[in-house]
C-alpha cells in the first residue's frame, strides 16, 4: 500500500450521495490519506469545489445524441406526475422504470470506469450507489458499500420493505410490496445479472442490485431510527454511522424586511426542484405564516417572479450551516436531509416523492421525530396547523436536542474515516506487498 493511500469516492448521480461521501472525504484527508472522487457528468466539478480531485466519466453515447444528463432530466420530468402516487403504486410507474435507466447507466459507464480505475491505482474505493459495477469488484483493491440511503435498502424479515414507507408490523402490506418490487424490477433485474455474467460476475438474488461488501459496509443510520434486525448485520463487516455531517462554509442569513419569527428551512433536493408547481403552492402558503422561510429552488430561480416578503430563494445552501440555523426542516425524506436534520436536534416535516423519502416519511412519523405529510394532498390551513404544532412542541425540541448531543459524540463522518483506514490496516497485514495497487 502507498504510505498515503489513495481511495476512490464513487457516488451516484446524486447530491445525496454526492455530499455524503464529501464529508467522509474531508475526515479521510485528515487522517492522511488521499480521496479523489470519480464523478458522473453533471456532478463535474462539485467535489473540487471542496478541494479534492476529479475524475471524470465518459459514458457510451446513446441513441440519438441526447446528453446523459438531459436523457435523465427528461426521465424526471416525464415521471413527475407519479411523485404524487403511493409508494405501492410507484413501483410499476416509477419503481421499474428507474432501474431500467439505473442498470443503463451501469453498462454505459463500464468501459471507461475501469479505464479511471486503472489511472487511478486506488487502495480502496467507496462505492455509494445503489448497483454494483464489475468494474469496481474487480478493481483489484477492498471497496466498501455506502448506504446513504435509508436502513431499508439491506433487506430483514423485520425491515420494511426498501422504498415502500410501510409499518415493518403490517406483515401483509409488507409481503405484498416486497412480491409487488420484484415484479416491477424483474426484467431490469434480469438484464442487469446477464451484464454481470458477461462481466465475470455471479448473478445476485432477485430484486438485489448490490452485493454487501466482504471488507466493511457503512451504513447511515442513527440510533434513534435504527431496526431491531432478525439477523444483526456483523459488527466486523458493518458500521453504522450517527449522521454524516460535512463541514461546510458558514451562512450568513439574508436580511427579512420583517426580521422575525422562526426560520424554516425547505428543500426538496434536486429531483424535487423540478416540481415547481408544489414549490409555487408552498411560497403562497408560507406567505401568510409569520416565519422567514429559506427555499432551496435549485437551478429554477428565474421561475418564481413573486416572492413574499417572508421568503428567501436560492439556487443551493450550504445546507448543514443552514439546518444548524434552523427551527423546521421540510423536505422530501432523503436521508442525508433527514438525518442532518436529527445531527442538529432539527424537528422535520417530511413530504416524499419518490424512493427512500417513504421510508424516512414513515421512521419520522412513527418515531416521534417530527411529521408525514402527503405532498400534494393539503390545504394552506392544514399546512399552517403541522407548522403550529412542530415550532410550538417544546418537549420535541428538548427531545431532538438530546439526540443531537448524542450524535455529535461520534459524528458519522469521523467513525466512518476510522472503519476505513482500519480496514486498509487490516488488508496491508493480510496481502503482500503490492498486491493491493495491482488491478490485475
Amino acid at each position: 500500500m502507498n504510505a498515503t493511500p489513495t481511495i476512490a469516492l464513487f457516488p451516484e448521480a446524486s447530491f445525496g450521495a454526492a455530499l455524503n461521501c464529501v464529508g467522509i472525504a474531508q475526515e479521510l484527508r485528515k487522517r492522511g490519506a488521499r480521496p479523489v472522487f470519480i464523478c458522473h457528468p453533471g456532478f463535474v466539478g462539485v467535489f473540487a469545489e471542496y478541494g479534492f480531485m476529479e475524475y471524470h466519466l465518459t459514458p457510451k453515447p446513446v441513441p440519438g445524441g441526447q446528453t446523459n444528463e438531459a436523457r435523465w432530466t427528461d426521465f424526471v420530468n416525464t415521471h413527475l406526475p407519479h411523485f404524487n402516487l403511493s409508494a405501492a403504486d410507484q413501483l410499476t410507474t416509477y419503481v421499474g422504470p428507474t432501474w431500467d435507466a439505473i442498470v443503463d447507466t451501469a453498462i454505459e459507464v463500464e468501459d471507461s470506469l475501469r479505464a479511471v480505475l486503472a489511472q487511478i491505482r486506488p487502495d480502496a474505493i467507496l462505492l455509494d450507489n445503489v448497483i454494483m459495477f464489475p468494474a469496481v469488484a474487480e478493481a483489484g483493491c477492498p471497496w466498501v458499500r455506502v448506504v446513504s440511503c435509508a436502513e431499508t435498502e439491506i433487506p430483514d424479515p423485520a425491515v420494511p420493505p426498501y422504498l415502500s414507507g410501510l409499518d415493518p408490523q403490517d406483515d401483509a402490506a409488507c409481503d405484498a410490496f416486497r412480491a409487488g418490487y420484484a415484479r416491477a424490477t424483474a426484467a431490469a433485474h434480469k438484464r442487469y445479472n446477464d451484464f454481470r455474467r458477461k462481466c465475470g460476475l455471479g448473478p445476485l438474488p432477485e430484486a438485489i442490485f448490490l452485493e454487501n461488501s466482504e471488507d466493511l459496509n457503512l451504513l447511515l443510520a442513527p440510533s434513534v431510527v435504527r431496526y431491531d434486525r432478525e439477523t444483526p448485520l456483523s459488527e466486523d463487516r458493518f458500521t453504522y454511522l450517527e449522521g454524516c455531517v460535512r463541514s461546510e462554509s458558514p451562512y450568513e442569513l439574508p436580511y427579512f424586511p420583517d426580521g422575525a419569527g422562526p426560520l424554516v428551512y425547505t428543500s426538496f433536493g434536486s429531483l424535487g426542484a423540478l416540481d415547481t408547481a408544489l414549490i409555487q403552492r408552498l411560497l403562497d402558503a408560507f406567505a401568510t405564516y409569520p416565519a422567514r422561510f429559506l427555499v432551496n429552488v435549485g437551478g429554477f430561480l428565474e421561475t418564481y417572479d413573486q416572492v413574499p416578503d417572508n421568503v428567501h430563494l436560492g439556487d443551493w445552501f450550504p445546507q448543514p450551516s443552514v439546518v444548524a440555523q434552523s427551527d423546521l426542516f421540510i423536505h422530501h425524506g432523503g436521508n442525508n436531509s433527514f438525518c442532518e436534520a436529527l445531527f442538529h436536534g432539527v424537528p422535520s416535516l417530511v413530504m416524499p416523492y419518490c424512493w427512500d423519502g417513504h421510508d424516512n416519511a414513515q421512521r419520522t412519523d412513527h418515531a416521534g421525530l417530527g411529521l408525514w405529510m402527503d405532498r400534494s394532498d393539503w390545504t394552506p390551513e392544514e399546512l399552517h396547523r403541522a407548522l403550529d404544532q412542530l415550532l410550538g412542541d417544546a418537549a420535541l425540541k428538548d427531545r431532538l436536542s438530546g439526540i443531537s448531543t448524542e450524535m455529535k459524540k461520534h459524528p458519522g463522518n469521523e467513525v466512518a474515516a476510522d472503519a476505513v483506514m482500519a480496514m486498509l490496516h487490516r488488508s496491508r497485514v493480510a496481502q503482500p506487498a503490492g498486491a493491493l495497487n495491482d488491478p490485475h
